[in-house]
């Protein structure tokens, strides 16, 4: 009763009102198109971490406490070598030339760092001043020496066969993003003292909107500061090779091919539509009307991401692609069955043949539709933000595609005539009614060729990693690419991972009464306030000769790992002062004092990054080398917190382990979890579905098979071929079952109602492949060479996720007109089993 009455309301106001229909669509679909110009793209650090990651809370205040590592680094590699005349000229150049960009803050080269041994220079000197490379008298080959030979600056600054340097480019800072920076951060950090309150993380929130909604127009300036930059750094290329890198550089490069991508994407997956189409079917009303359904699709979703202000990042940087093709593939079964029913009935009406279509079609539609939201709607529960934000994007897309098939496309289709049938003999119907005589000739064959394709999928499958590097996100050619690769070469790898050691908590009391023996000896003036009963070494935990050493002995197990290139902490700072008095290490009283009197910018740039305000906390910074093929960055956090719990005797809550290294990491490893949940969680939703579609729990257990097998076979061939599991290719396999499970719905529907006819099994198997087969050949094709276009890209990860999607849309289309139809006859028609194995 209620599906006659929304039959009866459907034919009334969409096909019987085919106008107005239109018109109410063109005015929703401009409403979107307003909210076009707000669509925006997010390629930040926070795009490829856990959504909930507790540790990424703990950087964020760790961050705060010790300042962020977001600036541009220039490797500059001269042809003449670093030190020669023309090349610390061309580089004093190229530094003020950077300088006096608008939007640069301030340039730091091997020219503007201390030197303290070229000549040696004593404490009172350094106190006052210092001095340069550019400095009158400056001896280069003796600055060569030290600055090769600085715990600091070797292969910081410098590289240790002197051939590259570094230039560090700091952008001007926004003070009201700042602020709301620091605002977040600010809670952040007091979350390592204590439970946050609601109102604490409610302002988090809070804040963290108004920071994205900052962060757009200050990526905007920086992209533009950074095109200038390249600008500057091409009038040095003659003399040098330079490369750019950075996490700014990274954000802008990579919203830059984000842009490509949608762009490349959407055009030439509109191009391959228009050519599948004219290829397919002919006339031009079979293109334009499948063409005008994909595109105003596409707007209102490009709207509707405006409006709600959902950034698009890598992961889902093809959706408009997946808009255009999901789209097609709905209209084409539509068009498909119109051009059967005319086919039959030449002389009906346009209205009785679009009635019947979509009468005939709703109910397969609507399920494959809701199967395919099931394999997006999957990605939910990774706990991957960007893999979330992709899966409700799409499950969003499907109902907007839905409601347009059945609303745009049959009431254009309604003012047209019918015109005269056409034939459907083609090379379409010659492959499809082939496949069938194939299986009906040999189905057990089909189940046993089926049978080793699974257990080799799933063999390989076991083969799967997670381990990929960041670097491999990149094409080769990239400059992002280019300078990780020399960056980690040459200057102390790339990947920063930080050790945060706390005091113990209960300090024993023997060694705080030594420490602060000498403290009443200390004049006032040398005191960090008036007043204070000790200087630094006696209000600090670990900056006195009593637990420096401690210290010193994490500083090098980690510069000793093979995986860690340039270690940096108060040890580096310690064998710096050490260089001009060798009795800063061991007398607490000289160096309060040399510590007092450090110039500013020098306690900032040896102390402050690397020792919290109260001297209780260490902070190691650690540079990983990325491109290293080897790097398990599981098993290496491992190692590191074992060794210095189990070795080294720390407490486990002195240490903690935080850095992009790590929430990287945790993201990666998140992936095998989000595997298993995905897979778990779209075939039972589909197997509940198909339940409550065919009404048979034989039927449903059959039709899962095809689509399962498919999905075996593309994470098998991703496991034999050593293609890791990331950020794209996870959501592979929920996007093939969640897609292929649609020519499933659509074959299992037409055989059901073929077979009422002459209840014969095979003959109802040809029919069917001659008739929905075709619409599935036509729309597995369409998604195939779709996906094609993604090898564009200029992400690696989007170029696989392309090869295996299509790879799996083939697959699933094969196992569907082949496998399929004789588990339909088989356990669908136990008492015709003689006619199967004669």
């Amino acid at each position: 009763m209620i599906r006659r009455s929304v039959e009866r309301y459907y034919e009334g106001v969409v096909l019987g009102r085919p106008l107005l229909t239109l018109c109410v669509v063109a005015v929703v679909v401009l409403a979107f198109c307003w909210s076009v110009p707000q669509f925006r793209l997010d390629a930040s650090s926070d795009s490829l971490v856990l959504e909930d990651d507790q540790d990424l809370r703990y950087y964020r205040s760790i961050r705060a406490r010790y300042g962020s590592d977001d600036y541009l680094i220039v490797t500059y590699t001269p042809r003449q070598g670093v030190f020669s005349e023309s090349a610390l000229d061309d580089l004093a150049g190229l530094r003020d030339a950077l300088g006096a960009l608008d939007g640069v803050e301030s340039v730091v080269t091997i020219l503007d760092v201390p030197l303290l041994e070229s000549p040696p220079v004593d404490l009172t000197e350094l106190e006052s001043r210092y001095r340069t490379l550019e400095a009158p008298g400056a001896d280069p080959a003796a600055a060569r020496r030290e600055l090769t030979g600085s715990p600091l600056f070797r292969d910081l600054l410098i590289s240790a066969d002197a051939r590259t340097t570094a230039i560090r480019v700091d952008l001007e800072r926004d003070a009201e993003y700042e602020a709301l920076l620091k605002r977040r951060d600010t809670i952040h950090e007091l979350g390592m003292e204590r439970s946050l309150t609601s109102a604490e993380r409610a302002r988090i929130e809070q804040l963290t909107t108004e920071i994205r909604r900052k962060t757009d127009r200050i990526i905007e300036t920086e992209a533009s500061v950074i095109g200038r930059i390249r600008s500057v750094l091409d009038a040095h290329r003659a003399d040098a090779e330079l490369f750019l890198g950075g996490v700014p550089m990274i954000v802008a490069d990579s919203i830059r091919f984000i842009r490509h991508d949608l762009v490349v994407f959407g055009i030439g997956v509109f191009v391959f539509l228009v050519l599948i189409l004219r290829m397919a079917f002919r006339r031009p009303r079979w293109i334009l009307l499948p063409l005008l359904t994909c595109a105003a699709a596409a707007i209102v979703m490009m709207g509707f991401l405006g409006m709600v202000e959902w950034r698009v990042t890598v992961v889902s940087s093809n959706f408009v692609a997946l808009m255009l093709i999901l789209t097609l593939s709905l209209t084409v079964h539509l068009i498909v069955r119109y051009r059967e029913l005319h086919e039959r009935s030449p002389t009906a009406g346009q209205g009785a043949l679009v009635g019947e279509t979509m009468r005939s079609k709703f109910e397969p539609c609507l399920y494959t539709v809701l199967t395919t939201m099931v394999g997006f709607g999957s990605l939910l529960v990774s706990g991957i933000r960007p893999v979330i934000d992709f899966g409700w994007m799409m499950v969003i897309g499907l109902a907007v595609a839905f409601v347009l098939s059945f609303t745009l496309f049959p009431a254009s289709l309604m003012l047209l005539s019918p015109g005269n049938a056409t034939s459907r003999a083609d090379l379409t119907d010659r492959l499809t009614r082939g496949l069938a005589a194939v299986v009906e000739r040999r189905p057990r064959w089909t189940l046993v060729i089926y049978l080793a394709l699974a257990l080799a999928g799933i063999a390989g499958a076991t083969q799967l990693t997670v381990e990929n590097r960041f670097i491999d996100y990149y094409k080769h050619s990239t400059e992002i690419y280019r300078g990780m690769e020399r960056i980690d070469r040459t200057l102390g790898g790339t990947t920063p991972l930080e050790i945060i050691v706390d005091a113990p908590a209960d300090p024993e009391e023997a060694e705080e009464s030594e420490d602060g023996e000498w403290a009443d000896e200390l004049p006032e003036e040398y005191l960090d306030e008036p007043g204070e009963a000790a200087g630094i070494t006696g209000r600090s935990y670990w900056l006195n000769s009593w637990h420096l050493p401690e210290a010193r002995k994490i500083h090098d197990y980690l510069d000793s790992l093979p995986e860690t290139g340039k270690v940096i902490s108060v040890v580096t700072a310690m064998d710096v002062l050490g260089k001009v008095d060798a009795r800063i290490g061991s007398d607490d009283f000289f160096l309060s004092i040399v510590y007092k009197r450090l110039p500013d910018d020098v306690r900032d740039l040896l102390f402050r990054p690397y020792l919290s305000e109260d001297g209780g906390q260490l902070r190691f910074s650690v540079r990983v080398f990325e491109s290293d093929p080897t790097l398990r960055r599981g098993a290496l956090l491992a190692r590191i917190d074992r060794h210095l719990t189990e070795t080294l005797g720390l407490e486990p809550a002195q240490v903690r382990l935080t850095g992009m290294l790590v929430l990287y990491n945790n993201m990666l490893q998140s992936l095998f979890r989000s595997q298993i949940l995905t897979l778990g969680a779209v075939f039972v939703a589909i197997l509940l579905m198909f339940l409550v579609l065919f009404r048979s729990l034989r039927i449903a257990l059959i039709s899962s098979v095809p689509t399962g097998v498919a999905a075996a076979m593309v994470l098998g061939a991703m496991g034999w071929a050593g293609i890791p599991l990331d950020l794209m290719t996870i959501t592979i396999a929920a996007i093939t079952i969640g897609i292929g499970v649609d020519d499933t719905i659509h074959y299992v529907h037409r055989f059901d109602e073929e077979f009422r006819g002459d209840k014969d099994y095979w003959a109802t198997v040809r029919r069917c492949h001659g008739s929905i087969g075709r619409a599935m050949y036509y729309t597995s094709v369409t998604i195939m060479l779709g996906f094609s276009i993604l090898m564009l890209s200029n992400f690696v990860p989007t170029i696989y996720f392309g090869i295996l999607t299509g790879f799996a849309m083939v697959a699933a289309l094969l196992a569907n007109l082949t496998l399929l139809p004789v588990l339909l006859v088989i356990f669908h028609a136990e008492k015709h089993r003689d006619r199967l194995v004669g």
